[in-house]
């Protein structure tokens, strides 16, 4: 794996727990970001994107978009009737000829074409497939985001070139796409396409031969989007391209292993749209601080040095208790109890230094008059503890950082139902989420 990591933006975050083993490249400076820095403009977000889940939750699994699979079933049973066996290879060849014979085809097949490539890479890892092809391909997507003969044409482009660099990591294609993927956050008219710009933005800084310094300036281009309510990209006050912006910069700064420089303009931008109407940016906002909060943890642990964060912890968690308490008046009552759900779970994070869906209630200890242990570990009370998990098969993925949750909420937008398969096959999606622990499910468990 340390040659993919040395792909992701010439590595990817260390993240500083004691309690972890498995290690996380860091950021490289020796790419170069493209010429012109990204700081004036921004990306933006996906229209059925979802922020965060119930943090109390263990074993849902549920696609983010309204038009996927359900991740539950999906990682379970991942093939549809027809991919069974090696058919899906098959087709795909067919797809990837279809893609290269742009000649003589419609905008309708090129639609076509794409959403057929885009629903084979989504279900199966096909790097073997598709590794001779990529730097064909690539020039191809590329040119469909840019002069896409319908809008659907450039939204099926931008899908299918975030899979492939999902598939097929790549040291040079965000310079070839920086430009094409910026100008289409800002020139597209649907919002759907802006969402998707950001997504493939994101991907391409992380994995596509993004340096150091491109990440920041991506960085610094989302929260152009977040700090303006999208009107940096023409998109001004859509809580979809909003929340969007805000999901991928929590992206890209989880591959950060400093963000002293970004935390004070960024926490300023995050605590302003905890005062937006719109449910999901609040709590996409919510968790950006809370991964703020633990980038400085760990900066502290790993230098010994204090981070001193510009917002004290006792005014944010009095703040969010105040949109929880106001928002019955604004919200349904469905968005209301995620809301309520997300921020404390962020405020139990602030208070005690702990991850996302840390539950502090529990359970009595044994008894030692009836046969308990004598020595209970926390004496007579155990907290639950971590409680948010993805389950794939028969295993979860413990979720206990932030940064850990910013990269499986992604990869759950993108992949959908596919995120089983790509998490057991696909060795990108594994390093992004290498700082999981898995737990095993037991027979009897299983039984159950």
């Amino acid at each position: 794996m340390s040659d993919l990591r040395r792909r992701a933006l010439g590595g990817g975050k260390t993240i500083s727990r004691k309690a972890r083993s498995k290690p996380e490249s860091g950021l490289s400076s020796g790419n170069h970001s493209p010429n012109g820095s990204p700081g004036n403009s921004r990306a933006g977000s996906r229209a059925n994107s979802q922020p965060g889940s119930r943090y109390a939750s263990e074993d849902e699994f549920a696609s983010d978009s309204e038009n996927d699979d359900i991740m539950t079933m999906s990682t379970n049973s991942v093939d549809d009737d027809e991919d069974v066996g090696n058919a899906w290879a098959e087709r795909l060849q067919d797809r990837v000829a279809e893609l290269q014979d742009r000649k003589r085809s419609s905008v309708q097949g090129r639609e076509a074409t794409l959403g057929g490539y885009s629903h084979l890479l989504k279900h199966h890892f096909a790097q073997r497939q598709l590794d001779r092809h990529v730097a064909e391909l690539m020039p191809i997507l590329i040119r469909g985001v840019r002069s896409g003969h319908s809008d659907e044409e450039r939204l099926r482009s931008l899908k299918a070139f975030t899979l492939t660099v999902l598939t097929c990591p790549s040291e040079t294609v965000f310079e070839e796409a920086f430009s094409t993927l910026k100008a289409a956050c800002h020139d597209a008219e649907e919002e759907d396409i802006k969402v998707e710009a950001i997504h493939a933005l994101c991907i391409a800084v992380t994995y596509g031969g993004g340096s150091r310094q491109a990440a920041e300036e991506t960085l610094d281009f989302l929260l152009e989007i977040i700090e303006s309510d999208g009107q940096s990209v023409d998109a001004s006050d859509s809580g979809t391209v909003v929340t969007a912006a805000l999901q991928a910069w929590a992206f890209v700064a989880s591959h950060m292993e400093d963000l002293t420089v970004q935390s004070e303009p960024a926490i300023e931008a995050f605590m302003e749209q905890l005062d937006s109407s719109d449910p999901d940016v609040q709590t996409s906002a919510g968790v950006n601080i809370a991964l703020l909060f633990e980038s400085a943890r760990d900066y502290e642990e790993e230098t010994g040095e204090s981070f001193d964060m510009q917002y004290n912890q006792h005014r944010i968690m009095t703040r969010m208790a105040e949109i929880v308490r106001d928002s019955s008046k604004t919200v349904s009552k469905k968005e209301r109890r995620n809301l309520r759900a997300n921020f404390a779970s962020i405020v139990t994070s602030l208070e005690r230094g702990k991850g996302p869906g840390y539950s502090t209630a529990g359970r009595s200890g044994p008894n030692p008059h009836k046969g308990g242990s004598k020595v209970d570990e926390q004496g007579d009370f155990r907290e639950f503890g971590y409680r948010e998990k993805i389950r794939i098969y028969h295993q979860f993925l413990l979720i206990d950082t932030w940064s850990l949750h910013a990269r499986a909420e992604l990869l759950k937008i993108l992949l959908g139902g596919g995120f089983g398969i790509h998490y057991l096959e696909n060795p990108v999606v594994r390093d992004i989420l290498s700082s999981a622990e898995v737990e095993f499910i037991s027979n009897q468990k299983k039984k159950k």
